[in-house]
């Protein structure tokens, strides 16, 4: 399988402290890949790299074949402001952006596209409510039909399944599995490693720096994750900037 995105000794951060450093590997297309690590282990500032809201310090991201217009990105809900008045089927037609652009209609074909879309995460009946009604379990499932629409071939989420309901997260774990069935590139920041084992066959173990990265049975093994909780507890944060090494003489 060819790589969809590749991290070339990727170092990210802020105020050149580093938050991620020196990531090389590469998410294959197709592939359902899991982010886990301690808290602060930077996997929330990965998928901000990739999505291009965060420029690298050192390295590189290289997208092969698609463009950032191709990746669907979902944000932790806390990021998320639900005051502004608007409802869910509104919020779902959003996923059309792309594909319409600013002036571009909505047509029918589009409006039940969008309703097929709540269907598929079980909000069929819910298109008027606003969003701010919404329990977080709810509102997590109109982001999913939202991403249903964007048709995008690498998908991010970060922590997705993170305060909301076990029907919830298994309805959603289930629009994850068909995505992956559709050969689209998952990548999810996730939390619960019994989660990770039994649904994403790929895990990259974060703690600031790469501890592991492969079949997430390999890669959850006791010995990384003891390394992983040394590497975060031992992480300075009053450490000096990060410097990019000096170029060598041409």
């Amino acid at each position: 399988m060819t790589a969809l995105l590749r991290f070339d000794d990727l170092t990210l951060g802020y105020r050149r402290h580093p938050a991620v450093h020196h990531l090389s590997g590469a998410v294959r297309e197709g592939s359902l890949t899991a982010v886990v690590g301690p808290n602060g282990a930077g996997k929330s500032t990965l998928l901000k790299a990739i999505v291009g809201t965060l420029k690298p310090l050192e390295g590189r991201i290289a997208l092969d074949g698609i463009d950032r217009r191709d990746i669907a990105y979902l944000p932790q809900q806390a990021e998320v402001d639900r005051s502004f008045p608007i409802g869910v089927l509104d919020t779902v037609l959003l996923g059309h952006w792309r594909r319409v652009g600013v002036f571009g209609g909505i047509g029918r074909r589009r409006h039940e596209e969008a309703l097929a879309a709540l269907a598929a995460v079980g909000l069929a009946g819910f298109e008027r409510r606003p969003i701010g009604a919404l329990s977080a379990g709810q509102f997590q499932r109109v982001l999913f039909a939202r991403m249903l629409l964007q048709d995008a071939r690498l998908i991010l989420l970060d922590e997705p399944f993170t305060a909301i309901d076990a029907r919830t997260t298994a309805d959603l774990l289930a629009v994850v599995r068909r995505w992956h069935g559709e050969r689209r590139t998952v990548v999810a920041v996730l939390h619960d490693l019994e989660q990770v084992r039994a649904h994403f066959p790929e895990t990259l173990l974060l703690a600031r720096e790469p501890v592991a990265w492969g079949p997430s049975a390999e890669a959850l093994g006791p010995a990384n994750l003891l390394r992983a909780r040394a590497m975060a507890e031992a992480w300075d944060d009053d450490a000096p900037a990060c410097r990019r090494p000096p170029r060598s003489a041409a």
